[in-house]
């Protein structure tokens, strides 16, 4: 269990999972610059918040859910919590993260909609089996199954997050072409720093040599 005061950001989860200088810079160093992707992220976010609750027949929609988890020290807001009628009258939570742009390679997006997963099913003591990420850009949600490797990497990600974080240290760059899309680019000069250390290690094998 964690102490509230250690929670962090469930958004770290997917930070740390795109990209660990990344989740550093955010949230160890606090670096935060906004460019037209995240905007529009931004934007619909807002709007998402913005609609407020309602029910259509056997589903009742929630908005701007608070969330937190004792055990993974995660604190947080879910865009959207559908929850849908049983046949025996109960009410299943499924949770919807709005994404601006289209389905990743990785498990970034996966991982943070299973924090909140998770952070539901302590909150409500249920087991929440699945969820979906409805992206802009395809306009079409992606089914999650929140299956046991799933959950283990999310727990993982906790983990790893909560470690870095609190180590108050930001790992070297590594260039990659996600880095291209990263609003903290020019920030994070991963060309540049790489470019550098190529030099350093360079000079120092040339005068190993000699």
């Amino acid at each position: 269990m964690y102490n509230p005061d250690d929670f962090i950001m469930l958004s770290a989860l997917q930070h740390y999972a795109f990209c660990p200088r990344q989740c550093a810079l955010i949230h160890v160093e606090q670096v935060w610059l906004e460019n037209r992707l995240t905007a529009e992220g931004r934007i619909m976010h807002e709007h998402v918040h913005e609609e407020g609750d309602e029910s259509r027949g056997n589903v009742r929609i929630e908005r701007g859910s608070s969330l937190r988890s004792l055990r993974l020290g995660l604190i947080g807001k879910a865009d959207v919590v559908e929850y849908h009628r049983q046949a025996d009258g109960t009410w299943q939570a499924y949770p919807v993260e709005h994404k601006r742009g289209k389905p990743k390679a990785d498990h970034s997006d996966k991982i943070q909609l299973c924090a909140q997963a998770l952070c539901l099913e302590e909150m409500l003591n249920a087991d929440i089996p699945a969820g979906a990420l409805f992206y802009g850009k395809t306009r079409r949600r992606l089914d999650v199954v929140f299956d046991e490797a799933l959950r283990l990497e999310t727990q993982e990600a906790a983990r790893l997050t909560h470690e870095l974080i609190e180590s108050g240290q930001t790992p070297r760059p590594v260039y990659a072409k996600r880095c291209e899309s990263c609003s903290l680019m020019a920030e994070c000069m991963p060309k540049t720093i790489q470019k550098k250390r190529s030099v350093e290690s360079y000079l120092k094998r040339m005068l190993d040599e000699t």
